[in-house]
């Protein structure tokens, strides 16, 4: 998607260890108009595939999917990386460790939310390693939901992630794929 590459080469700030800083338009604040073509592009990718549900883990994948779930008039459930005291213990859980801070949470998704009958659109923010995802996927498997693909709006192709993904069976679309940084500036894949 040249407009999102086109914007992480404006905004985007390469820090050290591989991390890509790009919260001026979607991990601290958010550009709606970006959210709203980037909900267009995954419709367009995943429209043939009768999508019932959109899951995402906040907080950062909630903005890109709540878009793809107002375009493509579904729901959208997120995971919840810390249990409210109004959840009871009908969920599924996953354990999700993040690279980034450092910490393993686990996640979880009431079990009235997701179910067998669902055709579930796995949507993320970032792909680097793999394991949001692959926790979210594990909540599908646990529902026994029909999962679609994941929809990712930034992937590290040089991590394992996508591998990771794919060995799984899983359709995996990503906006904008990261070949590699160099001298602090992104290269995306086919560049």
């Amino acid at each position: 998607m040249k407009l999102l590459e086109e914007r992480i080469k404006q905004d985007g700030v390469v820090l050290p260890g591989n991390v890509l800083k790009i919260n001026q338009f979607l991990n601290h604040q958010i550009d709606p108009q970006l959210m709203y073509e980037i909900g267009q592009e995954f419709e367009r990718l995943f429209k043939n595939e009768a999508v019932t549900k959109i899951l995402t883990v906040e907080a950062s994948g909630i903005a890109p999917a709540i878009m793809a779930g107002l375009v493509m008039d579904v729901p959208v459930v997120f995971a919840r990386k810390k249990k409210p005291s109004t959840l009871d213990n009908d969920v599924y859980v996953a354990e999700v460790y993040s690279y980034t801070k450092k910490v393993t949470n686990t996640i979880s998704v009431d079990q009235k939310f997701l179910t067998e009958t669902d055709r579930v659109l796995v949507i993320d923010d970032f792909l680097a390693n793999g394991q949001a995802v692959l926790g979210l996927l594990e909540i599908c498997q646990q529902a026994n939901a029909h999962i679609v693909g994941a929809g990712i709006v930034v992937e590290k192709s040089f991590q394992d992630g996508a591998k990771l993904i794919k060995e799984r069976g899983v359709r995996l679309e990503s906006l904008a794929r990261i070949a590699s940084f160099e001298d602090d500036k992104v290269h995306f894949v086919g560049e």
